[in-house]
């Protein structure tokens, strides 16, 4: 029986998929619906409130604005975004399970581990930090190219940066290896590979637990 993994603010799935190729049996929690979501199964529910019970692992993705480039001119402006991590933190240190918490650079992770694109030999620019409650090799960071403007059609070769309303959809989702996501999920997913990687590396722990 594959162990059982609960992916928190799971959108449409980046994460999810690579976990399940790593060998997880997957179950998503977003707020919102995800017709698109490519799981085991989804729970329609706020991921602060929903039930850790039942499973042998975790990954948490919380809301990323309050930590990013694009998200400072709103903050600027007085709009505010959830900072959940450190609730987050707590909740899932307390079930005495493994656990993985993915977001972007400057958020306040713990010791995180750094994945990007060129890590895995894709043209994407998408750097993020990932907290994890077991050891991981170091990973040497080879850097990408940088991405192509905003806005700019792309072609084969390019490095693109799938943010916002960006060009290239298909492109970038194909760079990706995600197939089934719309432009905004794109925009939210991390490629399933980095979660692929890092779910290895949370199964040999587990195991090595036993």
């Amino acid at each position: 029986m594959k162990p059982k993994l609960l992916d928190l603010f799971c959108c449409q799935g980046g994460a999810t998929k690579g976990l399940q190729r790593a060998g997880f049996y997957v179950v998503g929690v977003d707020i919102n619906p995800q017709p698109r979501y490519c799981g085991d199964e989804f729970i329609q529910a706020d991921a602060m409130k929903v039930s850790l019970g039942g499973f042998d692992a975790y990954w948490a993705s919380p809301p990323c604005q309050e930590y990013t480039k694009a998200g400072k001119q709103w903050r600027a402006s007085g709009t505010e975004y959830p900072d959940l991590i450190e609730a987050t933190r707590e909740r899932l240190v307390k079930t005495g399970k493994p656990y993985i918490i993915e977001n972007v650079p400057g958020s306040p992770l713990i010791n995180p581990i750094v994945l990007n694109g060129a890590v895995f030999g894709m043209n994407v620019h998408r750097v993020r930090w990932f907290e994890c409650s077991f050891d991981v090799p170091i990973i040497l960071l080879p850097q990408n190219q940088p991405p192509v403007k905003m806005g700019r059609p792309v072609k084969k070769g390019d490095v693109v940066q799938p943010v916002g309303h960006f060009s290239g959809v298909e492109y970038a989702g194909g760079e990706m290896g995600i197939d089934w996501m719309n432009q905004y999920g794109l925009s939210q997913a991390i490629p399933p590979a980095y979660s692929e990687f890092l779910g290895r590396q949370m199964l040999a722990a587990m195991g090595a637990e036993r």
